[in-house]
């Protein structure tokens, strides 16, 4: 064999070999991008999804996990900044009186002072009421600092 022919079989297998590192590198590439972009998705979730469940199956006691020690509460035309355990009192006789079947959440944003909010529909046995919650961000943990329950 002529040492053109070792030559040219050698530019083609560096080539192959080129080609393959291209390969594995584009697919980790893609991995990673998709990757973070899963953590970045997930991150917003944040407890707005543990609240809903909570509204959803009428738990007052879940939901009072997410406040802090005072909560501005509103039900229908009651409100007030109230502490932990009167706030979960209160939720826990409007979940008694009226019993929740379903939570739809129908809008979520970011208010000018930084709160996060939601808009949901609040399905219950004696109707439907609009639910607003303000979610307030510390370096270390999330709170609810607003509920508005209101008849829809």
């Amino acid at each position: 064999m002529s040492y053109r022919k070792k030559i040219v079989e050698l530019i083609i297998k560096s080539l192959n070999f080129g080609c393959d590192i291209f390969f594995y590198m584009k697919k980790i590439k893609y991995t990673l991008t998709f990757g973070l972009l899963f953590v970045f998705l997930c991150s917003f979730t944040g407890i707005t999804e543990d609240v809903a469940a909570a509204l959803k199956s009428g738990n007052a006691f879940k939901l009072s996990k997410f406040f802090q020690e005072k909560v501005d509460l509103t039900i229908l035309d009651e409100s007030d900044l109230i502490s932990k355990l009167e706030a979960e009192q209160k939720l826990y006789a409007f979940f008694r009186e009226n019993q929740p079947s379903n939570f739809e959440i129908l809008h979520q944003g970011e208010s000018k002072s930084g709160l996060e909010y939601t808009i949901g529909k609040l399905v219950t046995d004696n109707g439907n009421y609009r639910v607003s919650f303000y979610i307030k961000k510390t370096s270390n943990s999330e709170f609810i600092q607003q509920i508005i329950i209101d008849t829809e």
